[in-house]
């Protein structure tokens, strides 16, 4: 039962327990003011241009991102929307994988989410199925109306959580041509069943949606805390992962969710009840699936890799058919990389010091997008 409450009220894989909730205020957003600094939390690449750009979504909000283009361009090109993790900004992992997709020739697009970031709705950190997969749409909608991009040659990534959000986008809107879900989670799941299915149960589902039902009287606007900070010795390794990228400058940034008060603890609460999963057995468009080997959300990729191809899986109550386009799916599994070794390579020290591991392998993923969009 404690599992199942942890996930639905901080999606992105941060314990409950090993949070700290500062207060039970919320900052709104009434107006889009975007950073004119380079705030991000890796250097800007020579082989790159970078541009603040904004786009609407069909349900009315605005999303704030940062386009990134080679500096070499020949007519129309491919591009990939990025986003994620789940309660992380586009100035941390996201960019980092737009940019250097970007210096490898597609036009690349990595955006904050709705209610998150520098993006638009209120109150802030807020989330729910089908507004998070539309904002992979309208980042669609966005890339499909640029001169210099082919709207028949545009692919998404997502990042930890926004990888199953991926998934489901790429099952639901056929414009996508590739996908890549990276470290992923599927946040429905998590958020249903607990950690590794630990509370796939109905008994524990209702004390979860108990919970849920008193908050919403108690206090709709309590944030459920970012990562710990200070981090216990206790806490689990995974936890102490994310520790290392989200509260130190590895990784820290001012809007992160993840780096500060998490999201609200109601915000997530539709998740609970969804599941993204149900139809990615029939996406015919190309697929790759990456994780770490000793990530401790593997199980989630894999499941999701294998009911995507055979329309069956464990952790799966349904079973579909198998997929139509089984050739064009791809499972990677990194060597020893962790769950956060994806978000940026991964370091031999603490903090992001020492020598880097560079885990996330760009020349791979972008061959997969050049085989699969070019």
């Amino acid at each position: 039962m404690r599992n199942i409450i942890i996930a639905v009220a901080l999606l992105g894989g941060i314990l409950k327990g090993y949070c700290n909730n500062k207060n039970g205020n919320i900052n709104y957003m009434d107006t889009m003011t975007l950073s004119k600094e380079w705030d991000k939390v890796f250097p800007l690449s020579e082989k790159v241009n970078h541009q603040k750009v904004t786009f609407e979504t069909q349900y009315g909000l605005t999303l704030a991102a940062d386009l990134y283009t080679p500096k070499k361009t020949d007519g129309k090109m491919a591009a990939i929307a990025v986003s994620g993790p789940f309660g992380a900004t586009k100035e941390q992992s996201s960019g980092l994988y737009a940019m250097r997709m970007a210096e490898r020739g597609f036009v690349a697009l990595a955006f904050d989410p709705s209610y998150t970031g520098e993006s638009s709705g209120k109150p802030r950190r807020t989330a729910s199925p089908d507004i998070n997969t539309e904002d992979f749409m309208a980042a669609v909608d966005f890339l499909s109306k640029l001169d210099y991009v082919d709207a028949d040659k545009i692919g998404i990534i997502g990042i930890c959580g926004w990888g199953g959000i991926a998934l489901n986008a790429a099952a639901a809107d056929t414009r996508i041509k590739a996908t890549v879900a990276s470290t992923m989670y599927d946040m429905t799941r998590v958020s249903g069943n607990g950690y590794f299915d630990s509370d796939d149960k109905e008994e524990a589902r209702h004390v979860a949606r108990e919970a849920m039902a008193k908050q919403r009287l108690a206090n709709p606007m309590a944030m459920a805390g970012g990562v710990i900070d200070p981090l216990p010795a206790e806490a689990p390794q995974f936890v102490k992962d994310y520790y290392d990228y989200y509260k130190t400058e590895r990784g820290y940034h001012k809007r992160s969710g993840n780096s500060n008060d998490g999201w609200r603890v109601i915000g997530t609460q539709a998740y609970a009840n969804s599941r993204f999963m149900y139809y990615i057995n029939e996406i015919r468009s190309a697929v790759l699936v990456m994780h770490g080997e000793n990530a401790h959300s593997r199980y989630f990729g894999e499941a999701a890799y294998h009911y995507m191809v055979d329309g069956k899986a464990e952790g799966y109550n349904i079973v579909g058919k198998p997929n139509p386009n089984p050739e064009n799916k791809q499972l990677l599994i990194i060597p020893g990389a962790t769950h956060c070794d994806l978000y940026d390579g991964g370091f031999k020290e603490l903090r992001g010091k020492g020598e880097a591991k560079n885990l996330i392998p760009w020349d791979k993923l972008a061959v997969f997008f050049k085989e699969n969009l070019m």
